[in-house]
């Protein structure tokens, strides 16, 4: 939102809970089961991006509800409504749908959006950083105790959430070389980043030295565990995670990387690690 106000861009956006009033957005109350609500929300669209997903789900059943129907209902508010340009926010994990149900259900709502019949592009992010993000803050959290457990050696890209914004935003004109594509967007680090170089960078951000400690896959399969049994809902590491971060290559592919003349990484993500552990500092979570 902050990236389509810069540009002067009128939003409508869906909204579980009240929020609190953003010029040229108009909040529309509602989820991804209300289909009047995604009705309101595709009327008189331009386009319509869907970024809204289920990343920890309690079971099968939630990553289906959330990821596969959540999406098919929202190219139906599309078609119903007449909204040609459709722009679905994936993931890298869509690349191997049988290591787990968050896997499996990002590449069954690729194909939905394949198959909708609207002028679609379909955005694969790499692991997601930035202001605002709970999900790797997790990780610099653990930076603070100097140690940080790191899922077995292997590489991942990482794109920061400024510059997926500039992405989503740039692509919805369509058009030759963005309609009918898949995308894996990254920082710009050829092959990605080590999982222990990355802990390094986020402790260098954080301004520690860090020891990362890469763990067995059964050690991570443990935690999931235990973290579900804690935290429930809460669970930020659950087994279906677990599978997924112990796989070895979560790296952007070249062959679909974005044409630079559209679109290129800005923010290096040493400059913005360290910029997203100050927002982290400066809202008091850490």
């Amino acid at each position: 939102m902050d990236e389509a106000a810069r540009r002067g861009i009128a939003l409508r956006a869906l909204t579980r809970r009240e929020q609190k009033p953003r010029d040229n957005v108009t909040w529309v109350r509602g989820d991804l089961a209300d289909h009047a609500a995604l009705a309101e929300l595709a009327r008189g669209a331009r386009a319509l991006v869907h970024i809204a997903g289920v990343v920890n789900g309690a079971d099968a059943a939630a990553f289906e509800a959330g990821n596969v129907e959540g999406t098919r209902a929202v190219v139906a508010a599309g078609q119903a409504e007449g909204v040609a340009r459709f722009v679905c926010v994936s993931s890298i994990a869509a690349r191997e749908p049988e290591l787990s149900d968050y896997c499996r259900t990002k590449r069954k709502a690729e194909e939905l959006a394949k198959a909708s019949g609207l002028d679609w592009t379909v955005v694969r992010p790499p692991a997601v950083y930035g202001p605002r993000d709970t999900e790797i803050f997790e990780v610099f959290r653990a930076a603070a105790l100097r140690v940080m457990p790191m899922p077995p050696e292997g590489r991942a890209s990482m794109i920061h959430v400024g510059d997926l914004a500039r992405l989503l935003l740039d692509v919805v004109p369509g058009g030759e070389g963005l309609s009918g594509q898949i995308f894996e967007p990254d920082d710009g680090r050829a092959g990605g980043w080590r999982h222990v170089d990355m802990a390094r960078a986020i402790g260098a951000a954080m301004g520690f030295r860090v020891w990362p400690l890469s763990m067995p896959g059964a050690v991570l399969a443990l935690g999931g565990r235990l973290d579900r049994l804690l935290r429930g809902s809460r669970a930020k590491l659950t087994p279906d995670r677990a599978r997924y971060m112990c796989h070895p290559n979560w790296v952007s592919d070249p062959a679909r990387a974005v044409p630079p003349t559209l679109w290129q990484p800005q923010i290096a993500t040493p400059e913005g690690l360290a910029q997203t552990a100050a927002w982290y500092r400066a809202q008091g979570w850490l």
